[in-house]
């Protein structure tokens, strides 16, 4: 834990290296960080999760100036400036995030009450801790995105430059390969609905056998173009995909935009994301309905199996979350527009004519409502539980200034 946070030092020769140590100590302690103070070496600068920069007096201007070209070696991320407020060390440090503006470089000063500055440090630690994750993860398309999808394209060099996330091309037929090679057992679940329980073998059968293609592939998530397998099988990947949330990112209908949110979102918060259509919108209240035709396990309260909705098939999953706080969330695949809303998860239904998992949320700011008609992002959203707005907002921000779409 203490090498997630290093600490750097920019100090005057001017003052008095006693007492600028002892205001040090006390401001430092009084943050209750876990960190490595590296001092004036800057000579690891870049290899932790987060770097800050403590300014700890005025009159280090020309001292970070010349140590810009090492730092911009070691490092592609913004500065961050931690500042106490004494010895001028603010005035310097807006001085320095002007000269970073007019070189193009980027960077923020963290400064106010202990409070604010232990939370925007914890909240820019989970940022940074997240785009080192996703550096370098591989995440598989399974098959082409659906037809339908005409609007949610992805490109992979965006995807690839700005995250390191790389798009694994994987064919269709390789799954259903290992589907055939996976034995057919007896299902450990049963069901009310005899036209389930018959397919409840087949439905697990998918699951090894996506299990088997992340495996071969190497990759740490995927989207699946799975309405092939309506036709192709007779069944449904709705059950494989809500169990392999729990370990990987698995997406439906091939959605890249919609598999890249549910990943950024697995890194920052923890859980994958139900993936849904908004299928009923009131912009005078802010309350809309999204369903679809499964959910990630880990994240219901319980659930219930049913048919397929569309097809009246295979196995769809009706999951219920606990109702509370949400958010909306939604990046393009270019990585050139986001969406974010936090609202309150009302309730689970019901209705007979809609996906079988599906949930009423209202949002804080019903003119956000204005988005899904008037410019979104595609047609899949994704639902997470908790307020995450901020945290998802300084990812963003981080990785390109990306301005949230309302």
């Amino acid at each position: 834990m203490s090498q997630e946070i290093a600490i750097y030092t920019l100090t005057s020769r001017l003052h008095d290296e006693q007492s600028v140590a002892a205001v040090t100590a006390e401001f430092l302690n009084s943050l209750g960080l876990a960190h490595t103070l590296q001092g004036a070496d800057f000579s690891t600068y870049g290899t932790h999760p987060l770097d800050l920069i403590y300014v700890r007096t005025g009159g280090t201007e020309g001292i970070f100036k010349k140590l810009l070209p090492l730092l911009q070696k070691n490092s592609n991320r913004p500065f961050f400036l931690l500042t106490s407020g004494k010895s001028n060390s603010l005035a310097a440090s807006m001085e320095i995030l002007s000269y970073l503006h007019q070189v193009g470089g980027r960077g923020e000063i963290i400064h106010g009450n202990t409070e604010f500055v232990k939370q925007r440090i914890a909240s820019l630690l989970k940022v940074e801790k997240a785009l080192r994750q996703l550096n370098g993860c591989r995440l598989g398309v399974i098959g082409k995105p659906s037809d339908w999808l005409i609007a949610s394209k992805a490109d992979s060099d965006a995807i690839k430059q700005r995250l390191g996330v790389e798009l694994v091309d994987i064919p269709m037929q390789a799954l259903m390969e290992a589907i055939n090679e996976a034995p057919l057992e007896p299902a450990s679940v049963k069901c009310a609905l005899p036209a389930v329980n018959q397919a409840l073998p087949g439905a697990f059968q998918i699951l090894k056998g996506l299990e088997k293609v992340i495996k071969d592939y190497n990759i740490q998530g995927f989207t699946l173009r799975c309405f092939d397998l309506l036709e192709a099988i007779h069944n449904t990947g709705c059950l494989a995909l809500a169990s392999l949330n729990a370990d990987v990112v698995a997406s439906c209908e091939g959605d890249v935009p919609a598999m890249l949110s549910m990943c950024i979102a697995r890194q920052l918060v923890g859980v994958s994301g139900f993936q849904a259509n908004p299928s009923r919108i009131d912009v005078s209240t802010g309350e809309m309905v999204l369903a679809h035709c499964t959910i990630p396990f880990n994240m219901v309260e319980d659930y219930e199996l049913d048919t397929h909705f569309e097809s009246g098939i295979g196995v769809g999953i009706q999951g219920r979350m606990q109702p509370g706080p949400v958010t909306i969330f939604k990046v393009s695949g270019d990585l050139s527009r986001v969406f974010i809303a936090e609202g309150t998860l009302v309730e689970n239904l019901s209705h007979q004519d809609l996906c079988r998992t599906q949930q009423l949320i209202r949002l804080n700011d019903a003119s956000q409502c204005r988005y899904f008609l008037t410019n979104p992002i595609g047609n899949h959203h994704i639902v997470l539980p908790g307020h995450h707005q901020a945290l998802l907002e300084d990812f963003f921000i981080q990785i390109d200034k990306i301005t949230p779409q309302s």
